[in-house]
């Protein structure tokens, strides 16, 4: 069963934002930021989902209760995600995330937060992709996800990545254990027994957020030390 949201998200009203993909075009957000918050989290979902996934946004939710903000937003317009080929275009879903990040570089409320980014199914792949194409990203999570669909630029990347797989799902765990060894920098697989791919299982999404606002907060906030990188740990 899902733990009460805590009484600081409930007395915290969320933001609508509109990020840019060009010069007509805009995608709607969600952006929520505690008092003092010492990161921002923005999340690039999976296949057939949105900003509105109530997983991430759990996820999310547990991420604002240790102090670090977060934006959901979509990473397609209407029109494109009936497409099945803009759904797994993993450029294209970098590039929006890329995009949003450059406009909460400009936006007022968190132009001074360093970002991180929260991938689930195919949009760790983006969000590995992304990272690769800034300097500003710290840190990366996956839930899930699919970062061998990044393919060659898997081994471009440097930023302390944790991958988190459940222990029920043979094939996406055993898929990330290779990209484990071609990522380059810190990166950690750390594996939920019993869970299955959607994390479904009691006590399983819990344990999802814990590890993700235990790795942003360590890596986010600025001046933090990080260990030398090549580190590989792998945790159960």
């Amino acid at each position: 069963m899902t733990p009460p949201r805590s009484e600081l998200v409930l007395n915290h009203v969320p933001e609508a934002v509109d990020i840019p993909i060009g010069m007509t075009h805009s995608v709607p957000g969600t952006l929520a930021l505690p008092p003092h918050p010492v990161g921002l989290v923005l999340f690039a979902h999976g296949s057939g989902s949105s900003r509105l996934s109530p997983r991430n946004r759990y996820v999310a939710d547990r991420l604002f209760d240790a102090n670090l903000g977060w934006l959901l937003f979509d990473l397609l317009t209407d029109r494109e995600s009936r497409s099945r080929d803009n759904v797994f275009d993993i450029p294209l879903l970098a590039e929006r995330l890329q995009l949003a990040t450059e406009w909460a570089a400009e936006y007022p409320a968190t132009r001074d937060l360093v970002p991180g980014y929260f991938g689930a199914s195919t949009g760790a792949a983006a969000a590995l992709m992304a990272a690769d194409g800034t300097t500003r990203v710290r840190a990366v999570v996956s839930r899930g996800g699919r970062p061998d669909l990044a393919g060659e630029w898997l081994r471009r990347v440097t930023v302390p990545t944790l991958l988190i797989v459940g222990g029920a799902d043979p094939t996406v765990l055993e898929l990330n254990a290779r990209v484990l060894a071609l990522l380059g920098g810190i990166r950690e697989l750390i594996v939920v027994p019993r869970a299955t791919h959607l994390f479904q299982e009691p006590g399983t999404l819990e344990r999802v957020a814990e590890e993700a606002a235990g790795w942003f907060s360590h890596y986010l906030p600025l001046g933090a030390q990080h260990p030398q990188p090549g580190v590989t740990a792998v945790g159960a």
